[in-house]
């Protein structure tokens, strides 16, 4: 979640805490402000336990990043260079299973696939469909087969 989307969450739970101070139950809270009553109820209680503190935003969740913003940058470069770079030359594909081995010889961390792939949204990498075209491809013959042989095929 964006760091917009939880200041709107956190005014919504702070909205809460206003109307909780004024002794509406969870359940007229959760219809005036939309939310569900399991909500409310958690608020309520959370509220209780530590006031209007105790709703206010804890910041993004799960883990932080395993990786510094240099290892990171050294990462990006390792992938604009290219798999043959690494030692794999048999195509020009990064594949999850790649990126992680990569990032495991030269950091030494383990990543799972689903991490390496977090990792790289991170990054600002997206994935990328092969357009299954042959490095090795030679546009004049193609041009030449494409007007001759397939013009006598369709013909």
């Amino acid at each position: 979640m964006t760091a917009s989307g939880r200041a709107r969450r956190e005014q919504v739970r702070l909205h809460a805490a206003a109307l909780f101070d004024h002794d509406i139950t969870p359940v007229q809270v959760a219809k005036t402000l939309r939310v569900s009553t399991k909500s409310a109820y958690q608020w309520h209680r959370r509220w209780q336990a530590g006031g209007t503190a105790a709703l206010a935003s804890t910041g993004p969740g799960g883990n932080p990043c395993r990786l510094s913003p240099a290892r990171q940058a050294r990462l990006a470069s390792a992938l604009d260079a290219g798999p043959a770079t690494q030692g794999w030359s048999e195509d020009q594909r990064w594949t999850l299973a790649r990126v992680t081995r990569l990032i495991g010889r030269l950091f030494h961390i383990s990543y799972t696939l689903r991490g390496t792939s977090y990792l790289l949204h991170r990054m600002g990498w997206s994935l990328q469909v092969p357009a299954h075209r042959a490095v090795e491809r030679d546009e004049d013959k193609v041009t030449a087969w494409r007007t001759g042989t397939w013009a006598k095929v369709r013909g």
